[in-house]
């Protein structure tokens, strides 16, 4: 199996493209019954409000955030003759990800204990 830093990329890449599409339909599931009235709204929202769900948000900005930041760094490459960089900006990204998560999810989960 392959362990390099541009297949861990690749597939972190994916996971997090694949939990956000997940999310949005997620999302559209819950916005989309404010058509079939302010119950079943009420219902699906109080569904996504449980301690598993927040930490599912959790992971939701993790993914958003490695997602976006990959993304800059794959435009970097691409552009800029960076090839010797590669493993570095991998490993950059992936810092940088995981502080904003952190640093974002510490709220989510004081929040979620204290609410």
């Amino acid at each position: 199996m392959y362990t390099s830093t541009g297949f861990i990329s690749w597939l972190l890449r994916r996971i997090s493209g694949i939990a956000l599409v997940l999310y949005l339909f997620m999302h559209l599931w819950v916005i989309g019954s404010a058509n079939s009235g302010p119950e079943v709204f009420d219902a699906r929202l109080n569904a996504v409000q449980t301690p598993l769900f927040k930490l599912f948000e959790i992971a939701l900005l993790a993914a958003v955030v490695y997602h976006a930041f990959d993304g800059i760094r794959l435009l970097i490459v691409h552009y800029f003759d960076v090839t010797e960089y590669r493993k570095s900006l991998f490993y950059a990204v992936f810092a940088v990800a995981a502080i904003l998560t952190i640093a974002g999810g510490v709220p989510i989960l004081l929040f979620m204990l204290n609410g």
